[in-house]
């Protein structure tokens, strides 16, 4: 009969229930999942089981390869995810934190891009840098704001202090 799966499995139903209460992911406790329902015979057959979970019958039947391989930890063992490399490394990252840090800084994403060509040897582009310095190392560039150059201090002042006209006493209008 097509589905039904040749396999012992070597926990016991009270051990399969504890560990589906301690798995911390929900893919680790499906396939735990997978395992209890084969041995209290809820699911006869493995098609019967990936209806009751949800899964393609071809995913559970790959659970109980890896199950037949290593055991409960073959099952639960998964590939590291490494994803891809990233185009500024860690060592740079860094560096450009530190810089980032200094008082004077940068004025634009452009400049950190020159700087990091021009000083680390690492060629990225802005839209790189503008999301590793926006978004993931959550830092800006420090642009100074233009001064006026007929600006004085004593008109500074003056604008500080509060206007004659009205005093926080008394509020007559005239």
């Amino acid at each position: 009969m097509a589905g039904v799966y040749k396999l012992e499995i070597k926990e016991s139903e009270e051990e399969l229930k504890h560990m589906l209460r301690v798995q911390k992911t929900a893919s680790d406790k499906e396939r735990i999942q997978m395992l209890y329902l084969l041995k209290t015979k809820q699911a006869s057959t493995i098609q019967t089981a990936s209806t009751i979970l949800g899964r393609h019958r071809v995913t559970l039947q790959d659970w109980l390869g890896n199950y037949r391989k290593g055991g409960i930890v073959g099952l639960l063992g998964h590939k590291p995810r490494t994803g891809r490399k990233q185009s500024i490394p860690q060592w740079a990252q860094k560096a450009l934190i530190k810089k980032l840090e200094e008082a004077e800084g940068f004025e634009s994403y452009g400049q950190i891009c020159q700087w990091l060509e021009n000083q680390l040897g690492i060629k990225s582009n802005y839209k790189t840098v503008h999301h590793l310095v926006r978004y993931r190392l959550k830092a800006r560039p420090k642009v100074t704001r233009p001064v006026s150059a007929g600006k004085s201090e004593e008109q500074v002042e003056a604008y500080k202090k509060p206007c004659q006209y009205y005093k926080h006493d008394c509020l007559v209008r005239h």
